[in-house]
């Protein structure tokens, strides 16, 4: 058996975070759990803060190590005998982590992407995210309940010391207290495929004209400003920006993109600080070209998410 490797307390963070799941900022666990219902290759989970992932639902489920560490359990059938702890000792935390189980043999892209980003030899294989970012825990079998709540135990110290603190209402609970998500929008459902293909310009096309069919339509007005990021960001090298923005701190377009970059890291404070920066000391172009990026940054995120409500008290003391 691979011992278990806990998580290190200096974890760096630093790592990509999916600016699609990003911007889904509101909760939709209820449409995992409706999903993982209907899929017949899905083991019902036991716990109500487990929930059986696909690689449709996958995004979404990473969403959630924004506000609780997510624990993924990669398993195979006939490969799975223990894994039955890491459903008691996700009940026992309640809510603290959220389990999520993917079925390597129904999900074979997704699991094997895993396997290749943790560099793992066998399956089960066990993981957490927090904040995005993959923190392998144990692989080849799963050990002793004791152990296991001992890696889990440091996992959350982890957490916490990263601003990870949140707690998850029981999923079952949630499905059934919330109504159906309504469905999507043709043109936001093209948009969607359009991402999932990688093609940004038909995303920001099919966005364009849910746009001009609704001009009050904010997921179509988040979800262009949200495609108009990745599309600046390909194929940018994130140390040749960063070094251009030391370089060149008067350069608001090189500023702009690190921003960019920093949003699309999950890093929203720094996207946040450093635009602010330039509205509180520069004026006219300068200013108004880091205002206006500023505000669809906003857009991004969502107007609910703290993050943003902070900065924009932030943007209205340094224009007035």
């Amino acid at each position: 058996m691979t011992q278990p490797t806990p998580p290190g307390a200096n974890l760096n963070l630093r790592g990509a975070v999916d600016l699609g799941a990003l911007a889904a900022r509101n909760s939709r666990r209820e449409e995992v759990a409706r999903r993982a219902a209907t899929d017949p290759a899905a083991v019902a989970p036991t716990s109500p803060y487990a929930v059986d992932v696909t690689e449709e639902t996958f995004a979404d489920v990473v969403q959630q190590s924004l506000e609780v560490p997510v624990v993924v359990d990669l398993w195979a059938e006939g490969y799975d005998t223990g894994a039955d702890a890491l459903q008691t000792l996700a009940t026992e935390l309640g809510g603290r982590i959220l389990l999520a189980r993917i079925d390597a043999q129904a999900n074979p892209s997704l699991a094997q992407s895993l396997v290749q980003s943790l560099q793992a030899q066998a399956i089960p294989l066990v993981a957490a995210v927090i904040k995005g970012q993959p923190i392998p825990l144990f692989t080849g079998s799963y050990p002793p309940l004791e152990e296991v709540r001992g890696v889990l135990e440091e996992l959350l110290r982890v957490a916490e010391a990263n601003g990870v603190t949140g707690r998850l209402a029981p999923v079952a609970a949630e499905a059934a207290a919330e109504p159906a998500a309504p469905p999507v929008p043709p043109l936001h459902a093209e948009a969607q495929a359009a991402l999932a293909a990688g093609d940004l310009k038909g995303a920001a096309a099919a966005y364009q004209r849910a746009v001009a069919q609704d001009p009050r339509d904010a997921d179509a007005t988040a979800g262009l400003a949200r495609v108009g990021v990745l599309r600046r960001v390909e194929g940018v090298s994130l140390e040749q920006a960063r070094a251009a923005a030391a370089a060149a701190p008067g350069d608001v377009a090189a500023q702009v993109v690190v921003a960019d970059l920093d949003l699309v890291g999950g890093h929203v404070e720094d996207a946040f600080a450093r635009l602010l920066r330039i509205v509180s000391t520069t004026a006219g172009e300068d200013r108004d070209t880091a205002r206006t990026h500023l505000l669809e940054l906003f857009a991004v995120v969502g107007s609910d998410d703290p993050r943003v409500t902070t900065a924009r008290a932030a943007l209205s003391r340094a224009l007035f």
